[in-house]
């Protein structure tokens, strides 16, 4: 909402990035202050599958530009609304592959003693390994080609001395609008949980009234789909009223509830690696036979010029022994 992104390509490396740049000049302002949060939380973060890659970051023209990987598969929010579109609705099994990689993403940014205050899912980005059209689907329904990563840190602020800029007050648990700022990490997990209810089908979160105060009560608003009462129990002790019963994004990793989905991303994984070996296996073999090959044709060359070289040595020799003495003197210094 405070700026505008470009898909870019840079001319010295031909890749594709996403520029982001402030829409307001920056002295002073509060961009300007939610621009700095984002590059300094990128400087201390670094690289993590489950968070947008940072690249670069400068001033031009008094605008604040930041060079960010480009998710060639949108945000969350868009496939959600391209799912209301098609009256379609994302499987449980998906919503659980969600709720993991950006556990993994969170428990990431949580280890540096940050938090991100302000989960949704547009702010959740969606890379895709192959062409949209050509996505691997497993028969239980998840993508595993899929990535999805968390973006837009202009929020992000220190666990233990925060200064706290509300995200969207739909995803924002009731502790931080009472400024209670004592186990801020769960107020994300708290969004997280919501951001996966989003995805379930659930029309669109309220910002107040009643069913807001039922969510912050730790009551689900009602999924327009049947899920299993394990899932819905996680996804209910994530909005706990009381922050500290909440899971941590740690545990959340690790949770038996997702213990499958986890088996499943590193069966798709080890199949990627099989598929990298098998490749890999291929090219040595190429490899060695054009080595073979031109090693065979340098012998070859070699021998060819040794018999050229050998015919002429002959004729040189007899050639000069005509005119030589029978005698040699050397003299070594």
């Amino acid at each position: 909402e405070f700026g505008t992104v470009f898909k870019c390509v840079k001319r010295l490396d031909g890749c594709i990035y996403a520029i982001k740049r402030s829409k307001k000049r920056l002295a002073g302002s509060v961009e300007e202050q939610a621009a700095l949060r984002e590059v300094y939380a990128h400087a201390v973060l670094g690289q993590h599958p489950h968070v947008v890659r940072y690249y670069s970051a400068w001033s031009e023209d008094e605008h604040m530009l930041i060079q960010n990987e480009f998710c060639n598969g949108g945000t969350l929010s868009d496939l959600i609304t391209e799912n209301e579109r098609r009256l379609k609705l994302l499987s449980e099994v998906r919503l659980k592959d969600l709720l993991l990689q950006v556990s993994r993403g969170l428990k990431y940014i949580h280890s540096a003693s940050l938090v991100h205050m302000d989960i949704k899912p547009s702010n959740i980005f969606i890379s895709r390994r192959t062409v949209v059209h050509d996505i691997h689907v497993d028969g239980d329904g998840t993508d595993a080609d899929v990535i999805y990563k968390i973006g837009d840190l202009g929020h992000v602020t220190h666990a233990s001395s925060p200064r706290v800029e509300e995200g969207d007050t739909s995803f924002l648990a009731n502790e931080i609008l009472q400024e209670d700022y004592g186990n801020l990490p769960k107020a994300d997990i708290f969004a997280l949980a919501l951001t996966v209810v989003s995805a379930s089908g659930v029309k669109a979160l309220p910002k107040n009234g009643e069913v807001w105060h039922t969510i912050c009560r730790g009551q689900l608003p009602y999924i327009p789909q049947v899920l299993s009462p394990e899932f819905q129990h996680l996804l209910k002790l994530m909005i706990h009223p009381d922050p500290a019963c909440r899971p941590s994004a740690s545990a959340l990793t690790k949770h038996r509830v997702l213990l499958f989905t986890s088996k499943l991303s590193i069966d798709s994984l080890q199949e990627q690696l099989k598929a990298e070996k098998f490749k890999n296996a291929l090219l040595l073999k190429e490899l060695k036979e054009v080595q073979l090959a031109t090693a065979a044709a340098q012998e070859n060359a070699h021998n060819a010029a040794s018999c050229t070289t050998g015919r002429s040595c002959n004729r040189l020799s007899t050639h000069a022994g005509k005119k030589m003495t029978r005698s040699l003197s050397l003299t070594m210094f």
